[in-house]
């Protein structure tokens, strides 16, 4: 709301690093994911839920179990051109409601007393506590193009790009200057037994996975068990860890023989000792920081223009 997301970044209390834009192929992850952080919400000061623009089919159905998990006081709802697609999220609508993953309750019968007099059922005397009881603020807004999606996803992306760069642009000195490339600053080397490593959105062989992960945006993540290791190869885990998330950073390469990655991060020392997990997402690196590299002499590095369009 203040503005664009990469004018005012903040390092938040608890954050975990999903790894995709949507959560379309893994939605029950999404819903722990939320769980997780919201578990550490100490109601001492309001909290305010931004909710995802994917409001429409299995969309509405993880937002009604959102809605459900997280039991708000008050929910504002902006109106769409196409309204009829969104129903009004009143209280009733969500405790009936089925969401993706959670049931809703049975919709009470209507209770025959004679002909051609019905009465709707009432609740019995004990009352279902469970019920979400929340305001239901609805908006109507009036400026031209409220709801048209069109260009939603452009921007999307290129607001995605500008907060990576953003955030990149903390490892560049506080002194007013010209901005350093990416390839003239010194990487933390981290041993492969250090951390543990995970591709979250797709299966990587294990003889491929240093491919995946070099020249890639990775969070560093801090899972509760110790990493062990006997070898000096690569940890890598099986499963996905619902954990915190501490920063980012870029594996700007590996070195197989001293069995090391070498990775740019903005995150201060004393958080970088907690890390113990590399998490690897489908979150791209923009591509002007890999094409823009000054000083290079020959081919770029990570960038070709031999490319087979037929593919």
């Amino acid at each position: 709301l203040p503005g664009p997301p990469f004018t005012h970044q903040q390092m938040p209390s608890k954050m975990v690093y999903y790894g995709q834009t949507s959560c379309e192929q893994d939605t029950e992850r999404y819903l722990d994911v939320v769980k997780y952080v919201f578990s550490y919400y100490k109601k001492e000061v309001p909290l305010v839920i931004n909710t995802m623009g994917w409001v429409k089919g299995e969309g509405l159905l993880l937002l009604i179990d959102i809605i459900r998990l997280l039991s708000p006081s008050h929910i504002v709802q902006m109106d769409m051109c196409d309204w009829k697609v969104m129903p009004p999220l009143t209280s009733e609508h969500i405790h009936f409601s089925a969401g993706l993953h959670t049931k809703g309750k049975q919709q009470p019968k209507c209770k025959q007393l004679g002909v051609g007099s019905v009465e709707s059922w009432k609740y019995p005397e004990e009352e279902d506590v469970s019920a979400p009881q929340h305001k239901l603020l609805y908006v109507h807004p009036e400026f031209p193009r409220a709801g048209v999606a069109g260009e939603v996803r452009v921007h999307s992306s290129i607001l995605r790009d500008m907060s990576i760069l953003g955030y990149l642009g903390h490892l560049q000195s506080p002194d007013i200057g010209a901005v350093l490339p990416l390839h003239s600053l010194v990487p933390y080397q981290v041993p492969f037994n250090a951390v543990a490593l995970r591709v979250i959105h797709t299966d990587v062989a294990p003889s491929n996975i240093m491919y995946a992960v070099n020249a890639s945006w990775v969070g560093l993540c801090c899972i509760p068990e110790e990493v062990r290791c006997q070898s000096e190869g690569p940890v890598l885990l099986t499963q996905t860890p619902i954990c915190d998330c501490l920063g980012f950073g870029i594996v700007r390469g590996v070195d197989m023989e001293k069995k090391l990655y070498h990775i740019l991060t903005p995150v201060p020392p004393a958080n970088l000792r907690l890390v113990n997990c590399l998490l690897l997402g489908n979150i791209a690196i923009p591509n002007c920081v890999l094409v823009g590299q000054q000083g290079i002499e020959g081919e770029i590095p990570y960038v070709t223009s031999d490319y087979n369009y037929s593919i």
